[in-house]
This record gives C-alpha cells, sequence and structure tokens, in this order.
C-alpha cells in the first residue's frame, strides 16, 4: 500500500500542475482581453478630453481677446465652432462628397492605369512583378484594415467622443477633484499638479496639431490646384488630416495623390512627391520646434514603437493618439520615478559628502 502511494503521488501532483498552468494560461487571456476592452475605452476618453482642451482653449482665447466671462467665452467658443463647422460643410459638403466618392470609384481603374505605366519602364516593370509575385496584397489588405479599425464602429466611436467631449467640458473641476479624491491623502497634492501639467501637455500638442492640419492642407490644396490635378480638395483634407499621425500619415497621405498623378505623367509623380515632401519638410521646421518647446521630446523611435503598439490594441485610435499618450506616460515616469530617484540619489551623495 505504501508503494503503491508512492507511484500515485508524482501522477497527482503533475495533475495538479497542470490545472494551475492552464489557470494561469486562461486568467492571462482573460486579463489580455479586458485590458485591450479597457484601453479602447481609455483612447475615447482621451479623445473625448482633447475635445474638451479644444473647447476650453478657444475659450481662453475669447476670454483673453474680448474680456467677457469665462462661461459666456465658452458658450461662444462652442457656438463659433459648431457654425464654423457647419459653414465648411454647407459650402464644400457636397463638393466634397462628390470628390470622395468619385475617388472611391475611380481608385480601382486608377491603380491599374498606375500600374500599366508603371511597366513602360523597366523599373517600373520589376515593381509590378515583385507586387504581383508577393501574393500578400490580400494579406497586407486584411493588416491595414486590422490596423485602422475602430474601437466600437465609427459612429459609434464619434458619438461617445462627443457625448463624453461636453461632459469633461461642462465640469472639467468634478471630474479631477474625482479622480484626485481617489488618491492617497500624501499623493493628492502631486497627482493635482501632475494633472495640470498634463492638461498643459494636451492643449499644447492640440494646438501644434491644428497649425500643422491648416499649414498642411492648405499649401497642398494650392500645389496640386497649380499642377492641374483633380479632387484637389479631398487630397489636401487626406493630407490634413493624416498630419495627426506621425511618421505614417504623410507617407499614407501620398499614396492617392500619386496615383492620381501617375495617370497624368511620371514627371507630374515626381512634382507631386517633391511637392509633399517639401510641405512636410517646412511644416516640420516651423510647427516642430513649437511644439517641442511646450511638450516633452519624445524620441522618433519612442513615437514609432508606441504607434505599432497601440495600433495593435487599439486600431484607428490607438494609431491617431500614439503621440499624446505616449507623452502623457513619459510626463508619469518622470514624475513619479525618475525625479524621485535623482532626488534620492543626490540626498545619498550629499550624505556621504
Amino acid at each position: 500500500m505504501p508503494e503503491a502511494a508512492k507511484i500515485q503521488q508524482p501522477v497527482i501532483s503533475f495533475t495538479k500542475k497542470v490545472w494551475i498552468v492552464a489557470g494561469i494560461a486562461l486568467l492571462t487571456v482573460v486579463i489580455f482581453l479586458l485590458v485591450k476592452t479597457l484601453f479602447n475605452l481609455l483612447l475615447l476618453i482621451l479623445a473625448g478630453i482633447l475635445m474638451a482642451v479644444f473647447f476650453h482653449g478657444c475659450a481662453g482665447i475669447i476670454q483673453r481677446k474680448l474680456h467677457l466671462s469665462y462661461r459666456l467665452s465658452l458658450v461662444l467658443s462652442v457656438s463659433i465652432n459648431i457654425i464654423l463647422l457647419t459653414a465648411f460643410f454647407w459650402f464644400v459638403g457636397a463638393r466634397l462628397s462628390q470628390q470622395v466618392s468619385e475617388l472611391s470609384d475611380t481608385l480601382p481603374a486608377t491603380i491599374q492605369s498606375a500600374k500599366a505605366n508603371l511597366q513602360q519602364s523597366k523599373l517600373g516593370s520589376k515593381i509590378v512583378d515583385y507586387l504581383n509575385a508577393s501574393g500578400n496584397s490580400q494579406k497586407t489588405i486584411t493588416a491595414i484594415k486590422h490596423f485602422f479599425s475602430s474601437s466600437f464602429g465609427i459612429l459609434s466611436d464619434l458619438y461617445i467622443i462627443i457625448l463624453m467631449g461636453f461632459f469633461f467640458m461642462a465640469s472639467p473641476s468634478l471630474y479631477k477633484k474625482g479622480f484626485v479624491h481617489l488618491l492617497p491623502p500624501h499623493a493628492k497634492e502631486k497627482g493635482d499638479r501632475l494633472l495640470n501639467e498634463i492638461n498643459t501637455i494636451l492643449r499644447k500638442w492640440l494646438k501644434g496639431q491644428i497649425f500643422g492640419f491648416l499649414f498642411i492642407a492648405i499649401f497642398t490644396g494650392i500645389g496640386l490646384w497649380i499642377l492641374g490635378m483633380p479632387l484637389v480638395l479631398t487630397l489636401a483634407l487626406i493630407a490634413g488630416v493624416l498630419n495627426f499621425i506621425p511618421n505614417f500619415g504623410p507617407i499614407i497621405a501620398l499614396v492617392p495623390a500619386t496615383l492620381l498623378a501617375l495617370t497624368m505623367g511620371t514627371s507630374t509623380v515626381i512634382i507631386v512627391i517633391c511637392m509633399y515632401t517639401g510641405i512636410q519638410i517646412i511644416q516640420s521646421a516651423i510647427t516642430q520646434p513649437l511644439i517641442q518647446q511646450k511638450m516633452i521630446n519624445v524620441p522618433p523611435a519612442l513615437v514609432i514603437i508606441g504607434q505599432v503598439g497601440m495600433g495593435t490594441l487599439g486600431g484607428f485610435w490607438g494609431v491617431l493618439l500614439a503621440m499624446p499618450v505616449v507623452a502623457i506616460l513619459m510626463k508619469i515616469i518622470n514624475e513619479l520615478y525618475v525625479k524621485p530617484q535623482s532626488h534620492h540619489k543626490y540626498k545619498i551623495e550629499s550624505s556621504s559628502h
């Protein structure tokens, strides 16, 4: 009997280990799915906060210029922006919708025409043959769709962002005080100061991005109009909006412009590529220093890593909001870890002397 017990004991122990490993694996999967879902929600909350920051920033400008009360300035801020947005779609909405529809309808034929033009040269023919031989076009399209997918559908996402944006805008102090109230007593003062600094980071980032959007959209539209390109308004807006996505956005914006330029000749393609590149260089030289003076200087490699990681977790919103998220994380880490470590090291060195 003791011998049988000795033989069965390892079997029971091994079974328990298997169940423990399986339980840990299942718990890890559940936690990952929960974090992924909450991460998408947090991105929408951040987008709503950015919307509130934008309206409060406009209200601050109105208050300084017109010397009105802040509440009235905030009402004017929302009203003026809604009027401007409505006027924009009223005057150019129909034309923009027509151009977007035309771009969507003609894109397959444009791609075939671009391939035909490329095949006229040896280098272009090799590029087309390589793309055809790779056989990964469907995988690439699937990856891009996943990379730029939204959390709950684009209309639902926009509804959630607008709703939360108006709530945050109406009473920002309520949510700020509620968050600070959850912190331990010794961390309340630091938490309140950190939230104010994060608000400054978001405001300055948003200001720089809006300036970049206007700069890119206006000068791209002027350049395409001079070249006689079709769908100028749509291409200019695409370039301006995608400028919110560092690194990848300008490259993606160049694709439809290059495809349309291929239908007009190789020389037009070269001019369009040079024009887009030149505008990006000028915009970076003008706006980037303004952004970095008021915001954490985020290393470019860290931005790319953040975009890829957040794009995998959060889709389109992850890519779009990667820059402010990385900046916020760097600020939090700097305040809660780097500075205390430096202060502790300084105290040790002082005591040793």
